[in-house]
Order: structure tokens, then sequence, then C-alpha cells
């Protein structure tokens, strides 16, 4: 069963997740039900995160896709933006192990932890405002429970936005742009990326060079 193979929630943020059916989205909840009726292999069922529980990093993006985290169960694993994300995590020592795209491929991280702003498969990767509203309870008490956190990095625009409102910052005068830096009210900095979606891969919107150099001044704003 996809449960047995998932690897272990980090320990603090275990209570924190949704069940497997949640209902809270109703939308969401009904493609949830579609795909397991055409994948009962699937995962198919809220993403929880993946890392370490003393990560000082969080990386939060927007949702699980269809083929990636909503098929395998652990984030970015499947699709086109895993093999970027986590051969950037190992290049800067965040990441132990041979990424292979699938849950037991005996990957995990060291200071840093995988998040999403939305758990659910979303159509078309795209949630609607109340969804992201109904999910954030999640990502803030998610990232409470991290003692050790001091750098968020927010994968695209709408993770951008739900990690500043999460942790007490004001929009619209924290505005998304790449490798943009916002100081929250409790000494946290949320550090903006472009997805790493396979399109803004193939587009050129984002290079590996462009998404190291996020990386590269996490580790500077460590503390």
């Amino acid at each position: 069963m996809p449960d047995a193979s998932f690897p272990a929630i980090p320990a603090p943020l275990a209570p924190i997740q949704p069940p497997r059916d949640c209902p809270l989205c109703p939308r969401l909840a009904e493609v949830r039900q579609a795909v397991a009726a055409e994948y009962p292999g699937w995962w198919n069922a809220p993403v929880p995160p993946f890392g370490d529980a003393n990560a000082w990093l969080a990386i939060v993006g927007l949702a699980p896709g269809k083929h990636g985290a909503h098929r395998t169960g652990r984030p970015f694993t499947g699709d086109g933006a895993g093999p970027l994300l986590y051969g950037t995590l190992a290049k800067f020592g965040l990441a132990e192990g041979e990424f292979a795209a699938k849950v037991d491929d005996g990957v995990t991280l060291t200071g840093a932890v995988i998040l999403n702003a939305v758990k659910c498969l979303p159509p078309e990767n795209k949630p609607t405002p109340d969804e992201i509203r109904t999910c954030r309870p999640f990502l803030t008490q998610e990232l409470a429970a991290l003692p050790r956190l001091s750098v968020v990095i927010a994968l695209g625009q709408i993770a951008h936005q739900s990690a500043v409102k999460t942790l007490g910052g004001k929009l619209p005068k924290t505005r998304f742009a790449h490798l943009a830096e916002h100081r929250m009210p409790s000494g946290m900095v949320v550090l903006d990326s472009y997805h790493c979606s396979r399109y803004n891969q193939n587009t050129g919107r984002l290079t590996p060079e462009m998404f190291e150099a996020v990386f590269a001044r996490a580790l500077e704003l460590r503390e």
C-alpha cells in the first residue's frame, strides 16, 4: 500500500497532517476521488512534508502534480521539477543519496524540509483562492513546528503569498520577485524563486544557475 512505502514524516509535523480523505476542499476531494478510481495504486491523498525535523530551511511549493507527488506521495518526486530541486539540494549539502524519482530511492534531506501551500492535487495546477486559504492553516502549523527554521524558500507567487501571510508579513507590500528577500516580523526570511517546473525550465524563465543562486543566498542568510 502507498502508506507503507511513504518515507517517515518529520516527527514535529506528523500530528498536523490532514486525513487521507480530507473533505475541506470539495473540488479537490472530487479530483482526488476521480484520479483514485482511475489509478488506485497511486498515493491519491494530501501530500505530507518530506525532510529533516530539525530543518533550518523550508522549501514551499505550490501543490502536488498529478504525475508527481499525487502519484508517488513524496513532494517533487515523479515529475519534471524533481531532478532540478533534488539535484540543487544535493549540490548545497542539503540532500544525501541518489535521486531516482521514487519514494524508495533512499534520498534524505539534511537541514531542509519540503512543504506545499496546497496539499492536494488541483486541476491544471491552479487552486482557487478559497482552496489556498483553506489549506493555509496546515502550512502555518508546519512552519511553527520547526524549531530551527530561519529561512523559507517560496517557489512561485502562490507559495510566496501563503508563506508571507503565514509568517505575519503584509501583502501586497511584500511583492514576489525571483531572488527577492522579505524579512518577517519574527526575523525569519522568505526568499523567492521562480518555480522549478518543467515549463519554467523549458522556457528559460528559470535556469539551473538562477535556481542555485537562491540556495546560495539561503545559506548566507542561515542563522
